[in-house]
């Protein structure tokens, strides 16, 4: 690593939040690779989707953290090293929810009906993982009609206010204060609940060296042993950071080439 200690490693990270966002919570996690590898680690915000996704496919990253199917996408070109916690957990599920006054008993009822969810067609967890369960119990894409919003709460309060009939999104949600201060979550059901799905994913370029790659996981992994590492974890809204393996997110394959065909995973 000493050798190449002039060379700058650029992280990317999933704009989940704007650019300003971002920089605050990730910023003090690229400060402390920095100092671990004593190589400047850049931080390289995106200001939509789409300039993050040019970014991966043009290998323009050196470390970056995205959700399980951009993953999936991209791991010809770059190997999983870790995965997030988030409030403690290092997985999380996909939940369809109804209202208890629909009718609605069985996925198989959701035929003919109106399912809104809470992202877009590559949300693993608010869509694929939905769908998945959807697909399983028999029904096909076409036999509902799908919606989307910008995120998951939304999409259950969207249900709660009968603008859709079922609502795709990942566990916890009901859980959020934001969300409890809006609607009444008695009145919601979950209809369905997906396999435990492992956190979004960190990875690396395949053609780091093999002594950088381990200590940049090393590095990320250890942030949770120390007061200091567990104040960079906080700003991202991270308990932690895991070990990962490409074998870890096989469930999370598997649903994909379900959902959107075996040619959009590697």
């Amino acid at each position: 690593m000493a050798s190449a200690a002039d060379e700058v490693l650029v992280l990317g990270v999933f704009p989940r939040f704007n650019a300003s966002e971002t920089t605050t919570r990730y910023a003090p996690i690229a400060e402390h690779l920095s100092a671990s590898l004593k190589r400047k680690v850049l931080l390289q915000t995106s200001r939509d989707f789409v300039s993050f996704w040019r970014g991966v496919e043009e290998s323009r990253y050196d470390i970056v953290q995205y959700n399980q199917y951009q993953y999936l996408r991209s791991a010809k070109s770059y190997r999983v090293i870790g995965h997030n916690k988030e409030f403690g957990k290092s997985t999380i599920a996909g939940v369809i929810f109804v209202r208890k006054d629909s009718g609605i008993k069985s996925l198989a009822d959701l035929r003919g009906r109106t399912v809104l969810f809470g992202g877009g067609e590559d949300a693993m967890i608010a869509y694929i993982a939905p769908v998945y369960m959807m697909m399983q119990a028999g029904l096909k894409k076409d036999d509902f009609k799908s919606q989307f919003t910008v995120t998951p709460i939304n999409s259950v309060i969207g249900v709660y206010h009968k603008q859709a009939d079922a609502a795709g999104t990942g566990e916890g949600v009901t859980a959020q204060p934001a969300i409890r201060e809006l609607i009444n979550i008695d009145e919601l059901t979950p209809l369905a609940v997906s396999e435990q799905l492992l956190l979004f994913p960190w990875s690396v370029k395949r053609t780091m060296p093999a002594r950088l790659r381990e200590g940049i996981q090393a590095s990320l992994v250890d942030l949770e042993k120390t007061e200091a590492g567990r104040e960079v974890l906080k700003a991202a809204l991270l308990t932690g950071i895991g070990k990962a393996d490409d074998k870890d997110y096989e469930p999370h394959r598997r649903m994909v080439r379900a959902v959107h065909g075996n040619a959009t995973v590697e």
